[in-house]
């Protein structure tokens, strides 16, 4: 049975869906001396998917350096407390590997986030949102994608919590490894699609209200 998605997903719609969990281990990164190991561990893997979290400014003139890097394979996050560690020469050698596909969404935002910690050039990094639009899907957003492809909801209430908190509480942690980890399942998904032409796009006229899907 050919996948139905949609060039515009209603977000209404989302609300009664399933709500993804990342399945692996998280592992928390905050000490320099351990960005090393992890890093080694991650470009050992063939596929990455990454993200990243900053605190938030609620008042006017305050502005937070980006708080957490996120990465994660298909079964393992790790999440490395920037504003504890740094960008580190490991970390760096990771941002910058050519071998290993790096999966974000608007990663262009990211990347000159983490710019401001240190400089690096930036190695194989794929963006969500320069490949979609190849299946004829219009929205950009993590959420409305992973919905439109997979009929499963991801939570963001944690988006805007405190991600310089002493301790990252389990829901953060959580919150910040599904990020990661949807992306490599949107890439992969994204170009099985494309590959077997096992789909059907329908598309939906600007005065529909809900999708029922």
């Amino acid at each position: 049975m050919r996948k139905i998605i949609y060039n515009k997903f209603d977000k209404k719609a989302i609300t009664e869906m399933p709500t993804v969990v990342f399945p692996g281990r998280i592992i928390t990164i905050i000490s320099p001396g351990e960005t090393q190991k992890a890093v080694d561990y991650l470009l050992s893997k063939d596929i990455l998917g990454v993200d990243t979290e900053t605190r938030p400014s609620f008042k006017k003139g305050d502005n937070f350096k980006v708080s957490l890097l996120q990465v994660s394979t298909r079964d393992t996050c790790f999440l490395f407390r920037l504003n504890r560690t740094g960008l580190t020469p490991a970390m760096i050698k990771l941002l910058e590997n050519t071998d290993v596909p790096m999966i974000g969404l608007s990663w262009h935002d990211d990347l000159l986030a983490l710019y401001k910690r240190a400089k690096f050039t930036p190695g194989y990094f794929i963006d969500l949102q320069s490949i979609v639009g190849e299946l004829g899907i219009e929205d950009l957003s993590l959420q409305k994608l992973y919905a439109n492809l997979f009929h499963q909801k991801i939570n963001k209430r944690q988006r805007l919590s405190n991600w310089e908190a002493d301790v990252l509480s389990d829901k953060q942690k959580q919150y910040a490894a599904t990020d990661a980890w949807t992306c490599i399942n949107l890439y992969e998904e994204i170009l099985r699609l494309k590959r077997t032409g096992d789909y059907e796009l329908v598309k939906v006229p600007e005065s529909v209200a809900t999708l029922k899907v």
